[in-house]
C-alpha cells in the first residue's frame, strides 16, 4: 500500500489544494494527515490563502480517503464542519511486520516516545521540520508542514511505500530519503 503523509495545513486552500493534487499525482492509496488541519493557532502567522471554510470543503471531498489525528489546533468545533473523524490523539497502522504508530507531536514526541517496540515507526508533524532516519532499529518520520514549514524547509509531505520513506516538495523534490 502507498501512503501519502501530510502535516499542518493550518487552513490554507492554497497548500491544501496543492497537497490534493500531489495526492493525485502520487496515486497512493490512502492520505495520512497528522493535524492541525483548519486553525493556524496563535503562535503561528495566517498562511496563505487562509481559508477553513474552503479547507474544509476540500477535505470533504475526499473525505473516504483519509485518516486523520488531532492536532493542537484542532478542536471539537472543527469536527462539526469536517465529514471525517479528525479527534483520535494517535492511530496505529501493522502492515508488513511492522507498526507505525501516528501522532501530531505535541502530546507523543522524540522526547516523550508513546509505548514503542523496538522496531516500530514514529510518524509525527507538529515540529514543521521534516525528518526520516533510524535510531537503532526505530524509524522516526516527520513529512515536515504543508502550509508553515520552519527552519528554511520548503512546505513538504511524505511517502510512505514498501517500508521506504520520502519527503517532497510540491515540485517533486526529495528533501529526504528513508530504505528499508
Amino acid at each position: 500500500m502507498k501512503y501519502m503523509i501530510a502535516s499542518d495545513i493550518h487552513g490554507s486552500a492554497l497548500y491544501c489544494g496543492k497537497m490534493l493534487r500531489a495526492y493525485e499525482r502520487e496515486q497512493a492509496d490512502r492520505l495520512l494527515l497528522l493535524g492541525d488541519i483548519l486553525y493556524h493557532g496563535p503562535r503561528n502567522d495566517l498562511p496563505e490563502e487562509y481559508s477553513p471554510k474552503e479547507v474544509a470543503a476540500m477535505l470533504n471531498g475526499s473525505r473516504e480517503k483519509l485518516l486523520c489525528i488531532r492536532g493542537n489546533c484542532d478542536a471539537e468545533v472543527d469536527q462539526m464542519v469536517l465529514q471525517f473523524p479528525i479527534l483520535a490523539d494517535y492511530a496505529l497502522i501493522s502492515e508488513c511486520g511492522r507498526t507505525y504508530y501516528l501522532s501530531h507531536g505535541h502530546i507523543y514526541n522524540e522526547k516523550n516516545l508513546p509505548p514503542l517496540m523496538e522496531s516500530d515507526v514514529f510518524i509525527y508533524g507538529h515540529t514543521h521540520v521534516p525528518r526520516a532516519d533510524r535510531q537503532g532499529k526505530r524509524v522516526f518520520f516527520n513529512p515536515g508542514s504543508v502550509s508553515l514549514p520552519k527552519e528554511g524547509n520548503p512546505p513538504s509531505y511524505g511517502i510512505l511505500e514498501d517500508g521506504k520513506f520520502l519527503v517532497k516538495t510540491f515540485e517533486g523534490t526529495v528533501l529526504r530519503e528513508l530504505r528499508p
